[in-house]
């Protein structure tokens, strides 16, 4: 049987993809009550999908490939030029590789270790003053613990400009105007810095500690036997880099999910280790971070009697699967006990993506994420007072990225 997939009408819809963000296709899934339907993106057809069964096909490398797939603004901005997401087959799954050898147990413990003490750092410096946006803080908690960890070397003077360059690459993506072309500015200013640093890396002059992303990265050789070109390289770390700094994000998220339910800041403060990583996943869930993520069709197939035409721009819808109530009960309601029985799918559940962690595209960060939002989250219920004084914390669902419109401001921040 051969299904036609319902259709949106008009010669483009990508302003109404950056007007509606995170719910583009959750609008359209629900009005042509289907998982599945076709737009014009970018001046092309685009096929728009939701759910846990169209996460595994999307997630079908015989079926969906990256190649050729970012827009430019994307990639000037977001991703670089090059990077590991623009790969398919051998070559991703070689430089994949070389990723996860970074996300170690030990590596871990070390970046734990790290996130602790920056927020010590930070709370002390905290209690001096009067307020803090806790967004804007976090941005540079992060950009500190990426670079330490990440074994990149900078000046203390020099880390709150970093922090808001790395922030301007996934600030600016979907921004029109001045917004855009500063990340535009950024990316590039970024690429020159850590293409400094492998090429020190690469001579000598320079000895990151082993194991750390500036090291493996600087000497990574590729199918070929060589070493990455320079400029690529550089967006590999930043690659690190910058999607820590993006935790800034959930840091925001995790306050206000302590803010808006109080009841679950008094299970923290006497839960154990497995409800705070309950309570980090559902976090997770519940708020926005990446909307959705781009792949086209490899070749001509056929699923549940739609056609895929080979070349066609295809879109996983993340955000809205994480909110699918064929998936989750009451999506809309924030409960972090839905995992303690969760069956951890590689489909259902792709605030980072989906599928597999080696040999497909699902973030190889995503160990990083889990592990500093629970060391972030324990610090907020157990290590800190502070107070919200009246401020706008609604965020917004066509934002992207989207954050708490005050970023979050504290009163009276104390240690305990």
């Amino acid at each position: 049987m051969n299904n036609s997939f319902p259709r949106e009408e008009g010669m483009d819809h990508s302003l109404s993809l950056l007007r509606e963000g995170y719910m583009y296709i959750p609008n359209r899934k629900k009005s042509f009550a289907s998982n599945i339907f076709e737009t014009r993106l970018l001046g092309q057809s685009a096929i728009c999908m939701s759910g846990e069964k169209a996460a595994e096909l999307f997630y079908d490398e015989e079926k969906f490939m990256r190649n050729g797939v970012a827009p430019k603004r994307l990639q000037k901005t977001l991703f670089g030029e090059e990077g590991v997401q623009t790969l398919d087959d051998e070559t991703h799954r070689h430089r994949k590789s070389m990723f996860m050898s970074l996300m170690t147990k030990g590596r871990l413990e070390v970046l734990h270790e790290i996130t602790e003490v920056q927020w010590q750092l930070a709370a002390k410096k905290w209690e001096q003053v009067e307020q803090i946006i806790l967004y804007d803080e976090a941005k540079e908690i992060m950009c500190r613990v990426a670079c330490e960890w990440g074994g990149v070397s900078i000046k203390e003077e020099e880390f709150k400009e970093k922090a808001e360059q790395l922030a301007a690459l996934f600030e600016s993506p979907t921004a029109l105007g001045p917004q855009h072309w500063k990340g535009r500015h950024a990316r590039k200013q970024i690429e020159q810095w850590l293409g400094g640093l492998v090429k020190q890396v690469r001579d000598g002059s320079l000895n990151p500690p082993e194991g750390t992303a500036l090291r493996e990265i600087s000497l990574h050789k590729d199918l070929e036997g060589k070493w990455l070109d320079e400029k690529v390289a550089a967006v590999e770390v930043a690659n690190i880099l910058r999607p820590i700094v993006a935790i800034a994000i959930y840091i925001n998220f995790t306050a206000l999910a302590i803010h808006h339910y109080p009841e679950q800041k008094e299970k923290l403060e006497t839960a154990g280790a497995q409800y705070f990583q309950m309570f980090v996943q559902e976090v997770r869930r519940f708020y926005p971070f990446f909307p959705m993520a781009a792949a086209k069709v490899r070749k001509n197939f056929v699923w549940e009697g739609y056609s895929f035409k080979e070349g066609t721009l295809t879109l996983l819808d993340l955000y809205g699967t994480n909110h699918d109530a064929e998936l989750w009960e009451n999506p809309d309601v924030f409960n972090p006990y839905r995992f303690s029985g969760w069956d951890k799918s590689p489909f259902d559940f792709i605030p980072q993506g989906g599928g597999d962690y080696m040999m497909g595209h699902r973030c190889a960060g995503e160990f990083v994420t889990i592990e500093i939002m629970e060391v972030s989250l324990n610090y907020l219920v157990n290590h800190l007072t502070y107070q919200l004084p009246e401020q706008d914390l609604s965020y917004s669902l066509v934002s992207m990225p989207s954050i708490p419109k005050s970023g979050i401001i504290m009163k009276s921040v104390r240690v305990k």
